[in-house]
C-alpha cells in the first residue's frame, strides 16, 4: 500500500493507539520517523521505541505512556505542514504550542528538532507537527 504522507500516518497510528489504550503501536520505519520517535521519547510523551528488522524497511515499535487510570499522556497531535501545503517558519516566528506547554516538531537544515531547540540553535525550517 502506497502512503502519500508518512508523517501523518505515524501521527494517526499513535493517536488511534492512544485512544484505544494500546500498550504498543507498530509503524513502518524510515529515518525521519525514527527521529520523530526519538523526540517523543526525549520530551516524555512516549516510554520508548525500538526498531525491529523485518528484512524489508523495518518496523518501529513505539511503547505508549499513560498516567493514572490509563489516561493518555498525549492529549493531541496535529500535522501542520502537509504535502499539498508546506508551512515554513524562521526562528523568530517559531510557533509556541499551547503557550509553551506542547512542542512543535520542526525539520531544519540541522536535522529534526523541537521548536525550543530550533530557537536555541537560531534555525528555521518546515513545521511538521504540533504535539501537546
Amino acid at each position: 500500500m502506497q502512503i502519500t504522507d508518512s508523517i501523518a500516518d505515524l501521527l494517526t497510528r499513535i493517536r488511534n493507539a492512544n485512544t484505544a489504550k494500546h500498550d504498543t503501536v507498530d509503524i513502518p520505519a524510515s529515518n525521519m520517523k525514527k527521529s520523530i520517535a526519538q523526540i517523543l521519547v526525549d520530551e516524555g510523551y512516549v516510554k520508548s521505541f525500538q526498531v525491529i528488522d523485518d528484512g524489508k524497511q523495518g518496523i518501529i515499535r513505539v511503547t505508549l505512556k499513560y498516567g493514572e487510570n490509563k489516561t493518555p499522556i498525549i492529549s493531541g497531535l496535529r500535522r501542520v505542514s502537509k504535502p499539498g501545503l508546506r508551512i515554513y517558519t524562521s526562528c523568530e516566528d517559531m510557533p509556541k504550542v499551547m503557550k509553551g506547554l506542547g512542542i512543535a516538531i520542526v525539520s531544519t537544515s540541522k536535522g529534526i528538532m523541537t521548536d525550543r531547540q530550533a530557537r536555541k540553535d537560531n534555525v528555521g525550517g518546515e513545521v511538521l507537527a504540533f504535539i501537546w
